[in-house]
């Protein structure tokens, strides 16, 4: 599934990333990379998502979270 598919409150481990390179690297830059848990904390009706990565919350718009392959992680 990719990001911007995902629900308020649930985590997700990226899986990939298909953006333009320098998309991409700027995201690797804030600690979204192949693997990371990620949270999503909120969701704008145009699509912008507001996510939580290692502590850190931004957001990032539907064209981005389109492209981001990520499958739920279970809860323990």
């Amino acid at each position: 599934m990719t990001l911007n598919q995902g629900t308020i409150g649930s985590k997700y481990k990226i899986e990939d990333m298909t953006l333009p390179q320098n998309t991409e690297r700027r995201l690797e830059a804030l600690g979204m990379t192949h693997g990371t848990t990620i949270q999503v904390i909120n969701t704008k009706d145009r699509g912008t998502m507001i996510i939580k990565v290692r502590g850190t919350r931004f957001a990032i718009g539907r064209d981005i979270s389109a492209r981001i392959d990520v499958t739920e992680v279970s809860a323990r």
